[in-house]
């Protein structure tokens, strides 16, 4: 159950090697209703089709809103670089040389970076967990600057409150283990303010490596060794591309859990709390389809969210013999039953 209304503000408000993930793309538009003619739009993306075809597809959607359909009157060229980081910048080159209208590089800012460094004029519009700011992706965000823009959330911003919500389900636990990819470009800044938080609330901070779903293995393992009593996964697409692993996991050993979106509450962490990465996808697919009709990235705000939901898995609560407060399933904005 939803109890509060999404708000949006503008502005300040399958292989390792890149020549065998270009065999894996899918192809731009089934040849039924296809037009030579048509605008082609590049999706980059640094997870999997696999596990991630749901934020592509809320890409579409956007598009659709704007106007653009897919086999109709738009093409769409994906390239994924299966949790490769290092893939990303030989995708975004191919797709740059292929003259598409507008990239979209979705997932971090890994993937926006490769995008800005394979061209200075091809429209770019990210989906990132990051101050593009501080990335230098644009000049400020009201006014872009050049040909990127985007939508945005600062995950540093949540870290400390996630272990607050972890504490107030679980009031007993004392250590908490990380979960997060040390390839990400915001890992440090968000791994201090998690440090930060736990240093406040009195907890131990078990920091482990998941770069690949053989390191979260691994990981796992390891915090079990240190008797983590609880969980985050950090702001990642790895995480999120690997949330049915993470989940089952979680419950393997007994922990409680929070990550950053609703799809990893839903595959069986306990907890979520950040923003809608549907709306952020849908939310691209719009502005590149503004583009498509003549707008300008430059002139484009970053978009923003300026609220974050909550969701509570009470089904994993159950098995995990996790009693929910009262008080706390009441500020709780879904619940998984």
């Amino acid at each position: 159950m939803r109890r509060r209304d999404f708000v949006a503000a503008l502005g300040a408000a399958v292989s390792s090697r890149p020549g065998e993930l270009l065999a894996q793309a899918r192809p731009a538009a089934d040849a039924a209703g296809s037009s030579s003619s048509a605008p082609v739009v590049g999706f980059l993306n640094s997870a999997s089709p696999t596990t991630y075809r749901f934020n592509a597809d809320a890409f579409r959607e956007g598009l659709a809103q704007a106007g653009f359909v897919e086999g109709r009157n738009v093409r769409i060229e994906e390239r994924w670089a299966n949790n490769d980081y290092s893939a990303l910048p030989a995708l975004a080159k191919d797709l740059a040389g292929k003259g598409v209208a507008a990239i979209a590089a979705t997932g971090d800012v890994a993937s926006a970076r490769a995008a800005q460094t394979a061209t200075a004029t091809i429209p770019i519009v990210f989906t990132i967990g990051g101050d593009p700011v501080r990335f230098r992706l644009v000049a400020s965000f009201n006014r872009p600057g050049a040909n990127i823009t985007g939508i945005a959330f600062v995950p540093n911003q949540l870290g400390a409150k996630r272990l607050q919500l972890l504490r107030e389900v679980s009031p007993r636990v004392a250590r908490v283990g990380l979960l997060i990819n040390p390839d990400n470009l915001n890992a440090a800044v968000e791994q201090a303010d998690l440090k930060e938080g736990a240093d406040k609330l009195g907890l131990r901070l078990v920091v482990q490596n998941a770069r690949n779903a053989a390191e979260i293995d691994g990981g796992f393992a390891e915090l079990g060794r240190s008797k983590v009593e609880a969980l985050v996964a950090a702001t990642d697409p790895v995480m999120l591309d690997r949330r049915d692993q993470i989940a089952a996991l979680a419950e393997r050993n007994g922990l409680p859990g929070i990550s950053f979106t609703r799809q990893l509450a839903v595959a069986g962490l306990l907890l979520s709390y950040g923003p809608d990465i549907g709306w952020m996808y849908r939310q691209a697919g719009s502005y590149v389809g503004q583009i498509l009709k003549g707008a300008k990235p430059a002139e484009m705000p970053v978009m923003q969210s300026v609220r974050f939901e909550l969701i509570l898995n009470l089904r994993t609560a159950k098995r995990l013999n996790v009693a929910v407060p009262s008080a706390f399933l009441a500020s709780v904005d879904e619940v998984i039953e």
